[in-house]
């Protein structure tokens, strides 16, 4: 190769490299993303014009309403041949056994076609059983015993199938267990609901 020629190659790559190194020299270095600060983290002030959005593709609900006072179901008057709304109350200390009585019971209504209007429980008794000292007249809480009811409201019983409805009952009912049958009645109603003497001393000085 022609001396010359080498020379001439080498002057161009050594002018070439020069240009390269003054160009990196003059642009401004370029940090990565993670080592950058907080503050110069411009992607996250950049719309996203809602991407990942999808409420918008669910149709509008409507504005949920106040659930209104429960209000009392209109009585049934009985008739000749078939007794007005009944109640039938299953009472008892342990609360299983009286669950699953009252569930017979429904069941049983279903299959011979008695119609069941309603199925609710009565807020749970309390009763404490004070005994008192052999030498003494203090007396003191030995236990306390919880009585659960469970109601099955019937209404327009057959006046026939009652009394084969009651010996079936009866015949089936557990030990510890008590069982009434009568009218339902605006009492009745009122005793679903436990009392609160608080609010309601609040709601009358609301009043006046």
């Amino acid at each position: 190769m022609n001396p010359v020629f080498r020379r001439l190659q080498v002057s161009v790559t050594q002018q070439a490299l020069n240009q390269a190194l003054t160009l990196c020299r003059a642009t401004p270095s370029i940090r990565h993303p993670v080592c950058a600060s907080v503050n110069e983290r411009q992607y996250r002030s950049m719309p996203t014009h809602g991407i990942g959005k999808w409420r918008h593709f669910l149709p509008r609900e409507a504005p949920k309403k106040k659930k209104d006072k429960h209000q009392m179901k209109k009585i049934m008057a009985p008739t000749d041949t078939a007794y007005g709304t009944l109640n039938v109350k299953v009472s008892g200390h342990d609360m299983t056994v009286v669950e699953h009585y009252s569930q017979y019971i429904h069941n049983f209504c279903n299959r011979l076609g008695i119609k069941v209007s309603e199925c609710y429980a009565l807020p749970t008794k309390s009763m404490e059983v004070l005994l008192m000292q052999e030498q003494g007249t203090k007396m003191y809480v030995d236990a306390t015993l919880k009585t659960h009811e469970r109601v099955v409201q019937l209404s327009a019983l057959n006046a026939a199938m009652c009394p084969v409805f009651m010996d079936v009952l009866l015949k089936n009912q557990p030990e510890g267990v008590q069982l009434s049958v009568m009218e339902h009645t605006e009492a009745d109603f009122q005793a679903r609901f436990k009392a609160r003497p608080e609010m309601e001393g609040l709601m009358a000085q609301m009043k006046y």
